[in-house]
């Protein structure tokens, strides 16, 4: 079996650290990661509790296939409750972190309590131990990671961290790993530093060999990673421009939400695309982009290694910048860029380090500054206010923000609390352009009507990556569905969501899923864990853990009225495009897919449901 088969047990008020082994019977009903991680959860706390008080847990959970041959099988879920949206959060994480965690002999660490003093936790096979950060409280992600392994004295360790952003609990701070891998939204690392948890260090020297057929297992891993291989988006797209890839085709097709969601194209998106990363600059002739990279295991390395220009008035007198580092991936370039009306890739490029050192989700930072922006042409806000004149299209503006944000001062505290509360603070609750509090990505619910439906009913807010659908609606993966249609999209949305749970569950990549569907999963999972993982089991257990994850949202107080969208988006037709004239119809598409979901009229999973999913 590929699980590990033990878990540690960290009470950070206590002060200790013990082994349990694995629920083997929810490992086989809810896979690994996120699925399985957040049965833990939900089972040990009060829905309704403060997301950053003590009675709060937050977990670190790796799939059955993390640490395997599996192509992409580096990844990792941080779970808890978000601060950000009061609802579940689960946020996924590649690079190498998961992967030794795994090979340490772990599937997953849970803390429980808040430590009286800062400190991180050290895991070195079967030795895991507390120990004191008081030396590295305060300090950023990469010099947090530079003095442990320093410190630890095996550069091969890998830390899991906060920087300051998380020490101060900007509510949608990120935890972040290998310097530029970022279990990136809901606030995860506001919830570390509520609880004074600064990393996790971690080697492993196990390997993973508990494989159920290793023949078997090699076999059907090698005839993915051939399909991969193959496909135009994971074999050649991915690869070549990294997520970036879809700047210029989303601008085109009329759905990418500029300047807080007012318009749906962007002018200036040539100028922050991959083509644009990819092409010599003007000032020093260089490439902005350097090199791709891949996290453990995985066959379509869309990572991006980019090298900002030095000359650049972010960095001139900022060295420590110069070198090459994390790059611009698309929902990030597009919450610096597109949303904000920035077209200056270097700015964008600092941002984004600024977003990796001190670890904040882009997305929700990028959008909350859409909405200032648009509050400080409107006069709401002021630039004494502020702290800097603050207009759509202004570099400078996007650059101070974005170092208030991360230090915690000026106005950068009220940046940090999200778009969904400043816009509260300020009269224009609905101008934040988010679902349950967390900020939309990269693509507009009025021009692609699934992804809109996708968002209002995401289970941790405003999310793209709970349920896809810009596969279908956009690229035609696996088949070609029509952007503004409503007709079959409550069905589409939840068989993307429902299949999204379920490779998020096994440890894999969910960017896999553009060459692969479940009859390409299942079979890796029986080989690897249990052979009852067929295709229909496992659909049936990525719905299962979606209807789990919306019990406790309803139990933590959410209803029917927070599965919808701003009334932007339902009342102001997008401008241009091919989306031209649209709205979005999510409410009219919300009671088709409850009645697909086996829910009441009020959004609750009905008793022949939850018998049927064995909830």
């Amino acid at each position: 079996m590929s699980w590990a088969g033990k878990l540690l047990r960290v009470n950070l008020t206590e002060g200790t650290v013990k082994s349990e082994p694995l629920n083997m019977d929810w490992a086989r009903q809810y896979i690994g990661s996120r699925g399985l991680g957040t049965k833990y959860l939900t089972s040990e706390i009060d829905p309704k509790v403060d997301p950053l008080s003590a009675d709060n847990k937050i977990i670190w959970a790796t799939g059955p296939l993390t640490g395997t041959m599996a192509s992409t099988g580096g990844r990792y879920t941080v779970i808890t409750k978000g601060p950000l949206t009061g609802a579940i959060a689960c946020s996924n994480s590649g690079g190498y972190w998961g992967a030794e965690l795994k090979m340490a002999g772990w599937d997953m660490v849970i803390f429980e309590g808040k430590s009286p003093k800062p400190v991180y936790l050290y895991i070195n096979d079967d030795t895991a131990e507390l120990r004191d950060a008081a030396d590295i409280w305060g300090k950023s992600v990469w010099e947090t990671e530079e003095h442990l392994k320093k410190t630890l004295q095996d550069p091969l360790t890998r830390v899991s961290s906060i920087g300051k952003a998380g020490e101060n609990q900007v509510l949608f701070a990120a935890v972040v790993n290998d310097l530029h891998r970022a279990a990136g939204r809901s606030g995860v690392g506001a919830v570390m530093g509520s609880k004074n948890l600064k990393a996790i260090a971690v080697r492993g020297t196990k390997g993973v060999g508990n494989i159920r057929d290793p023949k078997a297992f090699m076999a059907e891993t090698f005839a993915r990673k051939k399909i991969l291989h193959e496909h135009p988006v994971t074999g050649q797209g991915l690869p070549t421009f990294g997520t970036q890839v879809l700047m210029n085709v989303i601008n085109e097709v009329g759905a990418l939400p500029t300047r807080n969601h007012r318009d749906v194209q962007f002018e200036g998106a040539k100028d922050i695309s991959a083509e644009a990363m990819a092409t010599p600059r003007k000032t020093d002739g260089k490439k902005h982009l350097v090199t791709n990279q891949a996290c453990f295991g995985c066959t379509i390395a869309c990572g991006r290694i980019s090298k900002i220009d030095e000359t650049h008035f972010t960095v001139q007198t900022k060295p420590q910048y110069w070198g090459a580092s994390g790059g611009l991936e698309y929902e990030a370039a597009w919450a610096l860029g597109a949303a904000n009306g920035v077209n200056d890739l270097e700015a964008l490029q600092y941002v984004n380090l600024l977003c990796n050192e001190e670890g904040i989700d882009p997305i929700s930072f990028g959008a909350t500054v859409g909405l200032v922006m648009e509050l400080y042409e409107m006069g709401v806000l002021t630039k004494e206010q502020i702290g800097i004149e603050a207009p759509f299209g202004s570099a400078q503006a996007l650059a101070f923000l974005a170092e208030e944000t991360v230090n915690g001062r000026g106005f950068g505290k009220e940046i940090g609390t999200g778009s969904k509360r400043l816009a509260a603070k300020y009269g224009h609750p609905d101008l934040s352009m988010s679902s349950k509090g967390q900020e939309f990505p990269a693509y507009d619910g009025r021009a692609i009507q699934g992804i809109g439906l996708a968002y209002a009913t995401s289970n941790r807010g405003g999310c793209h990556l709970r349920g896809y659908t810009i596969a279908s609606e956009v690229l035609g993966i696996p088949v070609k569905t029509e952007p503004t249609a409503t007709e079959g999209k409550p069905e589409l949305v939840k068989a993307f969501q429902d299949a999204t749970a379920a490779f998020d569950s096994s440890g894999l990549c969910i960017f896999t899923t553009f060459a692969w569907s479940l009859p390409d999963l299942a079979p890796q999972l029986a080989a690897a864990c249990d052979e009852g993982y067929t295709v229909e089991e496992v659909e049936k257990i990525g719905e299962r853990i979606w209807n789990m994850e919306r019990e406790f949202n309803n139990a933590a107080g959410f209803t029917k009225a927070d599965d919808s969208l701003p009334k932007r988006l339902k009342t102001e037709a997008a401008k241009s495009g091919g989306s031209k004239g649209a709205v979005s119809h999510v409410d009219e598409m919300l009671p088709k897919y409850y009645e697909v979901r086996g829910w009441d009229a009020e959004g609750r999973p009905t008793q022949a449901t939850r018998e049927r999913l064995g909830l």
